[in-house]
């Protein structure tokens, strides 16, 4: 998408395996994510004032943008947490594990979402750590390429390479209150933290985030090149202190060369001038995830 930046071909480290012989997991998604302030999001209508903004940056490099079907859906709510160690041991190291539940009509529907993910700037460093969890469930590994803006300033582009496995959990099964040693049964790849094993896992910050996603509609970047776009904001739920804004979209694709190189070229365009004529509402340098784990002024160290 930038120079030096690019969705990975399936046939890098095409020899590689984990370490019961299976191949690699490829990258399969391609996400591309702006940081808002959260200050613009007072209402249902301030999603449909970037809304704006989207079509203004389509228009001008030529990516189609659609909101039939879109108009007139209500905003998601969702309930997110973040679990991990007192001193940030996951983040630290570049896991990140997350529980979210979807709410309609302000009761809880169906079983929480469980998403475990390893996301660190280096392609091959991602690649090579085995997210599948040890669960008597259906799972479902999504490797996605991600695109943010530039940690200081519009304009530009960086990536991050998230490696995900997500599944549902029961709702009487928590996570919160297990030790360190107790998560990596779970997740294998945890056994690395070795030296936090008798640490106990509960929600970062203590917090709560309420998230509020309005689907905006679809971006057509040509050459069979879709994605379907949304805006959402992030507030700790209680007090309703605003976090962080994102506006979002998302390939799909079964290969890296169905990605044709013309339509990736809009995509990255429409990225870029997206950021420039929305630069007011870019909030530069971090990510919804960081956003929680800095709320209380306890910065962690992570490859983000």
């Amino acid at each position: 998408m930038a120079a030096g930046a690019r969705v990975p071909s399936e046939f890098d480290l095409a020899r590689a395996t984990y370490s019961d012989g299976s191949p690699l997991d490829q990258i399969h998604y391609l996400e591309c994510k702006i940081i808002l302030k959260p200050d613009f999001f007072s209402s249902v209508a301030s999603f449909q004032e970037y809304a704006k903004l989207v079509r203004r940056a389509a228009d001008d490099e030529g990516v189609g943008f659609s909101a039939k079907g879109y108009k007139n859906l209500r905003p998601r709510i969702r309930e997110v947490i973040f679990l991990d160690t007192k001193n940030f041991a996951l983040y630290n190291h570049s896991f990140i594990l997350r529980r979210r539940v979807l709410y309609e009509d302000g009761f809880p529907v169906g079983d929480p979402e469980v998403v475990f993910k390893f996301r660190h700037p280096d392609y091959a460093t991602s690649a090579r750590t085995d997210v599948r969890p040890n669960v008597p469930v259906a799972y479902l590994i999504k490797f996605k390429a991600e695109a943010l803006p530039l940690r200081d300033r519009v304009g530009g582009i960086r990536m991050l390479y998230s490696h995900n496995v997500q599944f549902t959990l029961d709702r009487a099964q928590k996570l919160n209150g297990t030790s360190v040693v107790e998560l990596a049964n779970l997740f294998p790849a945890l056994a690395m933290l070795r030296d936090e094993k008798s640490r106990k896992i509960d929600l970062v910050n203590h917090t709560v985030v309420e998230e509020v996603l309005q689907e905006l509609g679809e971006l057509d970047f040509g050459k069979g090149v879709v994605a379907k776009c949304n805006a959402a904001l992030w507030r700790e739920r209680g007090h309703h202190k605003l976090l962080v804004g994102e506006f979002s979209y998302e390939c799909k694709f079964q290969r890296s060369s169905d990605l044709h190189e013309k339509a990736i070229d809009r995509c990255r365009r429409f990225f870029i001038r997206l950021q420039e004529i929305g630069g007011d509402w870019v909030s530069i340098g971090t990510t919804k995830t960081g956003a929680v784990y800095r709320l209380k002024g306890n910065p962690p160290q992570a490859h983000e």
